[in-house]
C-alpha cells in the first residue's frame, strides 16, 4: 500500500532524528521507562500511566510523533488486546478479516489526514513495537476508523441498503443545560456510553493531551486511538463536547475527510461553537452521524449541531437545555437521510429516552447540577412500561436485562451503559471532570456469570470482560498519583 504500513521505524520525512532520540534512550538507558510507584512513565519520561478505580490516567505531549510514541509504549498490552479482539469480532461479525477494513481505511483516508495525525498514528505504533507488541500503521489507523469503515462504509458497499447494523452502532444518552435551568448558570453537560460490552471494555481512559500547538484535551478514549469516540472531552478552549449518535443514519462517501481526525482537529484548534462547526464540517463523509451537545465554558453559551451528509443543523442558546438520545430534530436529516428513524415511538429506544430526558430536565430545573446529572444518567424509568425497570428504554441502558429490546435486537444482549461523565463550566475551564467506570447507577456485570446464563452468546467467552462497581471519580489535567 505504501511505506506508513512497516511494523518497525518511521517512514515519513523529517522524523528520523525523533526515532534516533528515543532508540538512544533505550540503549544507553538515558531515559528509562519503569515505574514511579504506581506510575509507568514512557522512555522519554513524559508521557505517564497509573490507573484510578477502573480507569486508566494517560499523559501524553509534545509534537505529534513525541506524544504518539509516549501513547503507545505506555498502552502497548491494551493495544496488543485491541487488536486480538478486533481481528477475531470484525470476522465473526462481518465475514471480512479486520485488515480488510484496515487496508481499505488506508486507501480511502490516508490522502485526507492532516500530516500531524498521521505522525501521531505512526507513532503510537511505533511506541508499541518498542514496548514489544507487533502492530503497524495501518492497524492503528484501522482501529482509528473502525466505527466509520465497517458501520457506514461497509453497509453500503456490501448491499448499496443500510441495514442489518444497528447492533454494531453505539448509542449513547446526554443532556447539556445552562443560564436559568442550572443552579449556578453556569453549563453543565452530562453523558452515558452505550456500546456492546466487548468493544466497551477498552473505553477506560482518561487521556490528558498536551499537544505542542492547539488546545490541551482531556478526553475519555481507547488505547490506540488519537480521539474520544466516545465523545466526552473538555479542551484549552473552554468548550466542552459530547454527542449522541444519529440513530438508522444511511448515507456515506467515500474518500472524505474520517470523522475521527474531523473530532480531533475541531477539540485541537476550534476556539468557540463556529470554529467547532466548521472544522467538523470540513471534507464531511457522513460517517459517525451525531447530534453534537457543545457548550462554550466562557461564554455560557451551549450548541445542538446535527451533522449529516448533505444536511446539518445548529441550535443555539445561553437559557436552556438541549438533550440526546441518537435522535435528530432536523427535518432533512431525519427523513431524507436516515430509515426507521421515530422519535416518537416510545417502545423504542429513541422515543422513550427523548420522552424521558425532557420530564428530568423539567424536574430539576433551575438546580441541575453535576451532582443530580449523576442522577439523571442512572435514571431507570421505562416510559413504555410505565415503571422502574433498567432495559434498552430507559437514559441508563441495559439490553442485557432486557427480554423484550427495542428494534428487534436480540433479547439479552451484553450491551448498554458502562460509563458516566459529568462536568460544569468550572471544571471546565480547569480542565476537569468527574467519571465513573461502569454503569451511572452502579449496576454490576459478571461476564461469566452472565455467559452461563446465556450460552447464545458463547462465542464472547475471553473477550467480554466483568464490570465491576466503581465510585465516581474526579479527573483533571497534569492528574498524578
Amino acid at each position: 500500500m505504501n511505506g506508513l504500513s512497516g511494523r518497525s521505524g518511521i517512514h515519513i520525512a523529517g522524523s528520523s532524528a525523533i526515532v534516533i532520540i528515543i532508540l538512544l534512550a533505550f540503549q544507553v538507558g538515558v531515559v528509562a521507562a519503569g515505574e514511579a510507584g504506581d506510575i509507568q512513565i514512557s522512555p522519554d519520561g513524559l508521557g505517564y500511566r497509573f490507573e484510578q478505580d477502573g480507569w486508566t490516567y494517560l499523559h501524553t505531549g509534545g509534537s505529534p510523533y513525541e506524544r504518539g510514541f509516549q501513547h503507545g509504549y505506555l498502552m502497548a498490552p491494551e493495544i496488543e488486546e485491541i487488536m486480538s479482539s478486533l481481528r477475531y469480532l470484525t470476522f465473526y461479525n462481518t465475514g471480512m478479516e479486520f485488515d480488510f477494513f484496515a487496508e481499505s481505511a488506508v486507501e480511502m483516508y490516508l490522502p485526507t489526514i492532516d500530516e500531524e495525525y498521521i505522525l501521531e498514528i505512526q507513532g503510537i505504533a511505533d511506541g508499541a513495537n518498542a514496548a514489544g507488541t507487533n502492530v503497524t500503521f495501518q492497524d492503528i489507523l484501522g482501529w482509528n476508523s473502525y466505527k466509520e469503515t465497517v458501520g457506514y462504509w461497509w453497509p453500503i458497499v456490501k448491499s448499496g441498503v443500510y441495514a442489518g447494523m444497528e447492533d454494531e452502532m453505539d448509542g449513547c444518552s446526554a443532556f447539556i443545560a445552562t443560564g436559568s435551568a442550572t443552579e449556578d448558570g453556569d453549563i453543565v453537560i452530562a453523558h452515558t456510553t452505550w456500546t456492546p460490552y466487548e468493544r466497551a471494555r477498552f473505553f477506560h481512559v482518561i487521556s490528558d493531551l498536551n499537544p505542542d500547538t492547539g488546545n490541551s484535551i482531556l478526553m475519555q478514549t481507547a488505547p490506540g486511538l488519537i480521539d474520544s469516540s466516545t465523545d466526552f472531552l473538555v479542551t484549552g478552549a473552554g468548550l466542552m463536547i459530547t454527542e449522541t449518535t444519529i440513530s438508522g443514519f444511511n448515507k456515506y462517501e467515500t474518500n472524505k475527510t474520517p470523522s475521527f481526525m474531523r473530532l480531533r482537529k475541531a477539540a485541537q484548534y476550534a476556539d468557540d461553537l463556529d470554529s467547532f462547526v466548521t472544522i467538523m464540517n470540513t471534507n464531511r463523509s457522513g460517517g459517525f452521524a451525531n447530534s453534537w451537545l457543545v457548550g462554550d465554558a466562557k461564554t455560557g453559551e451551549i450548541m445542538r449541531f446535527e451533522q449529516g451528509l448533505k444536511f446539518f443543523n445548529v441550535s443555539k442558546t445561553t437559557d436552556g437545555y438541549f438533550v440526546g438520545a441518537n435522535s435528530v430534530e432536523d427535518p432533512m436529516i431525519r427523513n431524507l437521510e436516515c430509515s426507521g428513524l421515530d422519535p416518537s415511538e416510545i417502545r423504542g429506544s429513541v422515543g422513550s429516552r427523548m420522552v424521558r430526558l425532557p420530564e428530568l430536565m423539567e424536574e430539576y430545573a433551575g438546580e441541575i447540577n453535576t451532582e443530580n446529572a449523576k442522577t439523571i444518567l442512572s435514571d431507570h424509568y421505562d416510559v413504555w412500561q410505565e415503571e422502574e425497570i433498567p432495559s434498552s428504554r430507559t437514559v441508563e441502558g441495559h439490553y442485557e436485562l432486557d427480554p423484550i429490546p427495542a428494534y428487534n435486537r436480540e433479547p439479552y444482549k451484553p450491551s448498554g451503559s458502562y460509563d458516566g461523565k459529568t462536568t460544569n463550566s468550572s471544571m471546565a475551564m480547569n480542565m476537569s471532570f468527574i467519571a465513573r467506570w461502569g454503569a451511572p447507577s452502579g449496576i454490576g456485570f459478571d461476564a461469566d456469570a452472565y455467559l452461563e446464563e446465556h450460552p447464545q452468546f458463547g462465542y464472547l467467552e475471553g473477550y467480554l470482560d466483568s464490570f465491576p462497581v466503581c465510585s465516581w471519580n474526579f479527573f483533571e489535567a497534569g492528574e498524578t498519583v
